[in-house]
Order: structure tokens, then sequence, then C-alpha cells
């Protein structure tokens, strides 16, 4: 029987008009029907299918990073690995989605940013709730989502909960290993300060990782998902300065500038400080 034939066959036994389809079970009717552009400008498409799929792959992030820090606190650790490798394989989908961007020329740019008005990265309540799980903590990164009470009621939650960090902490508290008490009973809204003490905890895990094998692995998955956010951030910065150069930005952030300061926060300092005194 020929592929055709059995294509046909197969085919004939569906009955779309009761059976769900493909397209029902992902809603596509949706979600390709909302990009409006408000341009004439061929390329406004690209800018807005760039940023709702970066969403997407921001929702599942969320998703991988909220069970993860859960599993964490669970001491569930190999099914928290194994969600903390999957966000940093989707921050990779993240920054070569900046290649995609970075084709838009200053001029094409320029010809939508008007229809743009005040909206920014910088308000995407997903990336903010990215940002607090992470540990890096800002109340001025509150005030974006005050129209929005359903979207603010989500990032005070992860502004005020304890980071993926801190429950790694708590975790090494856990298996016996000394902390200093100030870096586990502490403000959670504030962003966390480098410790010689967490250093010291690490450092031991570190020089007998046998012996720590699970804090050990933890450690890498963390440096891993630092490195890939790190890329991401600095695929961020240069696509913008290729794009507007060093004018501010939408949303009347300094562009460039801010985007550059923000390559300077380290989520996980004593992971990477440690290093050179292995």
């Amino acid at each position: 029987m020929s592929s055709e034939r059995i294509v046909k066959e197969e085919g004939a036994q569906l009955d779309f008009s009761k059976d769900m389809s493909y397209g029902d079970y992902l809603h596509l009717d949706e979600i390709l029907n909302a990009q409006h552009p408000l341009s004439p400008e061929h390329n406004e498409m690209l800018f807005i299918v760039q940023h709702q799929t970066s969403e997407l792959w921001m929702k599942l992030m969320l998703h991988e990073l909220q069970a993860a820090v859960h599993h964490v606190a669970m001491d569930k650790l190999p099914e928290a690995f194994k969600m903390l490798a999957r966000v940093s394989r989707i921050m990779e989908q993240l920054v070569h989605a900046w290649d995609v961007l970075a084709t838009m020329t200053p001029p094409e740019y320029t010809a939508i940013r008007p229809y743009l008005a005040n909206s920014s990265g910088f308000q995407s309540a997903q990336y903010r709730r990215i940002e607090f799980l992470l540990g890096n903590k800002n109340a001025a990164m509150l005030k974006p989502h005050a129209h929005r009470p359903d979207l603010l009621a989500q990032v005070e939650e992860a502004y005020r909960s304890p980071s993926l960090y801190d429950e790694v902490l708590k975790l090494i508290r856990r298996r016996g290993i000394a902390l200093p008490a100030e870096v586990l009973e502490r403000d959670w809204t504030l962003p966390y300060a480098a410790s010689e003490g967490v250093k010291a905890a690490w450092l031991e895990v570190y020089r007998a990782p046998n012996q720590h094998w699970d804090l050990y692995q933890m450690a890498e998955e963390l440096v891993d998902l630092e490195d890939a956010f790190r890329l991401w951030r600095f695929r961020h910065v240069t696509t913008v300065e290729r794009v507007i150069g060093f004018k501010r930005g939408t949303g009347g952030t300094g562009g460039v500038s801010y985007l550059r300061k923000m390559l300077d926060v380290v989520l996980f300092p004593e992971l990477w400080t440690l290093r050179t005194e292995l």
C-alpha cells in the first residue's frame, strides 16, 4: 500500500467536527490572531512576534522555576535538577531569539517606535517575577504593574517570597553545614548580599564533592543557570544598542545604559568567587 493511500485512509477515519484537532488543542486561532500591528510598517510583525514568543518561553520558565523552588524546599533534588536544567535550555532559546530581532535595522525600528508609546520590555510582569525568583529584588520594579492589580499581586508574591538561592541556602543548613544566621533569617524583599560564611559553606561542598554530591550538583546547576541568564542579558544589550544606539528606552529608562547596569548583577555570588580559592 502506498504511503499516499495510507495517509488518505487514516485521514478519512478522523472527523474533526467531533474530535479535537491539533489547532483546537493548541488554541492556534487565538494565538495566531493575537498580532495586531499599529503601524503600516512591514517590520512591526517581527517586533510583535519576537516579544510574544519570548513571553511564552518566560511562562514556561516561570512554571519550571516555581516548581524547582518548591522541590528544593521539599528536598526533592532530582526533580529540581531536571527543572533547572530545562530553565537553562529555555534561556538559550531566548538568547537566539535576539538574533532574529537583530535583523531589524535602525530605520526600520524608528518607523514603528512612535506607535509603541510608553510600552517597554521592563514592564513585563513575567520577566520581573523571574528576576525576583532568582533573587534580584527591587521594590521600584513593582510600580510598573500598579495599574494591574492582578499582575501586581503575582509580582508582589515573588518579591516577598524566598528566592531560589534562599531555598538552596536553607537546604545547605538542613544538610548540617554551618551558615550565618543572617542569611537564613532575613528580609526576603531585599536583594541577596554576598557572605563570607556562605562562601565557606560552598567551599566545604566543593572540596569534598563526593561527600556532598547533591549539593555539588545543585551548585553547578545554579552556575549553569546564571551563565545562561548572563548571556540572555548580554544579547539583549547588544541587540538594543545595534537597533537604537543610545536613545532612551520607550518606557523612560536609559536604554542601553540601564541594560548595561543589569550586566553587573550577580545572582549567586559565592559560587563564582569560590573558584579563585579552590
